[in-house]
């Protein structure tokens, strides 16, 4: 049997997903905000209404603990910013992706961005793999497209299992 590394890595990300989905599909509104620590990363609401992350430019020694919060937003914004490049848009900068503000709209967001993410994905052909990732390592002639499909699944995975993590950890303590 021969299967095309685009289809491989669609067949990827589509089970990387449902790993996403079974945590998403079991969230309670409080996990979303949950501090597990109480040096932690979260999502704040600002003046004008919106939620922005925690962040600062090198990462701090500790690394803070994340809330699910702040990893939907993370994962929102290197996925938007992904998507960007892969449609040959002008990325958007991390202050301009903010978090959507509950767990409904967040995972409605989720959704949408995977909806945009496998349209991506059926755009690529094996010969689009092979062209130099825009992001994110940009112009790296040692680094595909390929190399970039296959970091989002990995990220994705990464970030999959964290959420599950802590939604398991806050469960655990009720």
């Amino acid at each position: 049997m021969s299967v095309s590394r685009s289809d491989l890595l669609r067949s990827q990300f589509d089970l990387t997903w449902s790993l996403l989905e079974y945590h998403l599909d079991r969230l309670e509104p409080a996990d979303f905000l949950w501090e597990p620590a109480t040096h932690c990363w979260t999502v704040r609401p600002a003046d004008d209404g919106s939620w922005v992350p925690d962040w600062e430019d090198t990462e701090p020694d500790p690394v803070p603990v994340p809330t699910i919060g702040w990893i939907t937003w993370h994962v929102g914004w290197w996925w938007t910013v992904t998507i960007d490049h892969a449609r040959g848009r002008h990325p958007r900068d991390r202050t301009e992706i903010s978090w959507p503000g509950d767990g409904d709209k967040t995972i409605a967001w989720l959704r949408y961005l995977r909806i945009e993410w496998s349209a991506v994905l059926e755009g690529f052909s094996d010969a689009d793999l092979d062209k130099i990732a825009p992001f994110p390592w940009p112009n790296d002639p040692e680094r595909s497209v390929a190399h970039m499909v296959g970091w989002v699944n990995v990220e994705l995975t990464k970030n999959s299992a964290e959420i599950g993590q802590l939604r398991l950890l806050r469960a655990a303590r009720e």
